[in-house]
């Protein structure tokens, strides 16, 4: 219990009550009206008490923690206790400033296996939520998502689906979209048929510490801006981490993204992604692939054992009819990075003509040389900055204008860039968002 401050001196409790100073005359009701006001903010300023909203598994699980998460005012926990939540249902929050916490990934469990709806497991729809050691399986939809949140947090979950790789499981693990300052650490995916880790159409973003297996797409950032993603593993995925820039969206134009310090592995599973999804089109041994972003760096990783291309960068393929989309690559450098085993068994159409073209084994890096394209209903653009790997050797396909077949690919090995290209400046989230992240690390 607080005790209240002493502010200033005042007459014992005994002192009868005519000895307190009287008004002699009324304040003026413009002071009254000011007294009032101040009274108000005063009252508006100060904090509610935070509170701790314990849920248990057992009977009535679905209720009582949607309840809770209801209830939940700004500054409480959610706490979810140790044990497998068996849900029949998605779960939603619209309350901003909530943390939602569980006893460790392995230790609490929202299990969906039996959800009915086609939904998420869970939907933020709130600024400034932590999500932090629990773990979310088979759920129908994707795993977690948020949407239009700024300051969205997820620390040290695990998002599995665990009947395998099939193409009826959620899209995406992590699921944050049309979102800002957004951090994403310590979190393990695996079976998504989609992305495990998507951001799509969010800024100031960072991607951390995190390990994805076995999906489509390990991790995934999709018409977005300013991404850093470092010391991430990405392994046994179709295609390890995808930078991609899509038309038909409400933010397009994605650049500023730096993948620094990962282990992209092995990521040579078939891919399952439901037909027509753009992932379906990524080809099993993908390590790194880059499609029609600007100002994009990947530098210092380790990429190995993919049999694919270990960096593929490429402009978009299909057909569009968003007169403001560009479709190419552009400004995108490629350096320092370490490459081992990779290029043995491309999966891609022309890939295997190609490889034995160069020798029998892709080069390290790929770029399909598309330089211009269309502008629907008007005339031909060009890229307006180029590609430049200092590392390699990068095989160039020389296709020139977008949606041209892989049958006209003339590879050809290109020499080495000399110069570089500006980087993206670091990703720098609040302070206090960073602080709640910290906390949950030495819990």
């Amino acid at each position: 219990m607080h005790k209240l401050p002493c502010l200033g001196s005042a007459p014992p409790l005994s002192a009868p009550l005519s000895s307190a100073p009287l008004l002699s005359t009324p304040l003026p009701s413009t002071t009254l009206s000011s007294i009032t006001l101040i009274a108000v903010a005063l009252m508006a300023a100060a904090p509610a008490q935070a509170r701790v909203l314990v849920v248990q598994p057992g009977a009535d699980a679905q209720e009582r923690l949607q309840t809770a998460l209801i209830d939940a005012k700004t500054g409480d926990t959610v706490r979810l206790s140790a044990g497998r939540f068996a849900l029949g249902d998605g779960l939603s929050l619209d309350v901003a400033g909530v943390t939602v916490a569980g006893a460790g990934p392995g230790r609490t469990i929202l299990d969906f296996t039996g959800q009915k709806g086609e939904g998420e497991g869970l939907l933020i729809t709130a600024s400034n939520v932590l999500v932090r050691d629990l773990a979310v399986e088979n759920a129908r939809g994707n795993g977690i998502k948020s949407k239009g949140s700024d300051g969205i947090s997820f620390v040290n979950l695990r998002v599995e689906w665990t009947g395998g790789p099939k193409a009826s499981n959620g899209a995406y693990g992590v699921y944050p979209v049309a979102s800002q300052h957004v951090l994403i650490d310590r979190v393990f995916v695996r079976g998504a048929s989609d992305a495990g880790i998507y951001v799509g159409q969010s800024q100031q973003i960072i991607v951390r510490g995190n390990r994805a297996e076995g999906n489509v797409a390990g991790i995934e950032i999709e018409n977005s801006y300013y991404a850093d993603v470092h010391d991430n593993v990405a392994t046994g995925n179709t295609g390890g981490i995808l930078v991609f820039d899509l038309p038909d969206l409400p933010q397009q134009g994605g650049h500023g993204v730096r993948l620094f310090h990962n282990q992209v592995v092995a990521n040579n599973l078939p891919n399952f992604a439901g037909k027509g999804n753009i992932v379906a089109s990524v080809p099993p041994g993908t390590g790194v692939m880059v499609m029609a972003n600007r100002d994009i760096h990947v530098f210092d990783n380790d990429i190995g054992g993919n049999n694919g291309n270990g960096v593929m960068i490429v402009a978009y393929p299909r057909s569009f009819t968003d007169v403001n989309y560009n479709p190419l690559p552009r400004a995108i450098m490629v350096r320092d990075n370490r490459y081992a085993g990779n290029g043995g068994k491309p999966a891609f159409p022309g890939g295997v003509e190609i490889a034995g073209a160069l020798g029998g084994t892709l080069p390290p890096v790929m770029w399909d040389g598309v330089t211009g394209y269309t502008i629907p209903g008007g005339g031909g653009a060009t890229a307006d900055a180029g590609v430049m790997v200092s590392d390699g050797p990068m095989v160039n396909l020389n296709l020139k204008m977008q949606g041209a077949p892989p049958t006209a690919a003339q590879p050809a090995l290109a020499a080495k860039a000399t110069a570089t290209l500006p980087e993206p400046p670091l990703v720098v989230l609040p302070a206090a968002q960073e602080a709640r992240a910290a906390r949950t690390a030495a819990r």
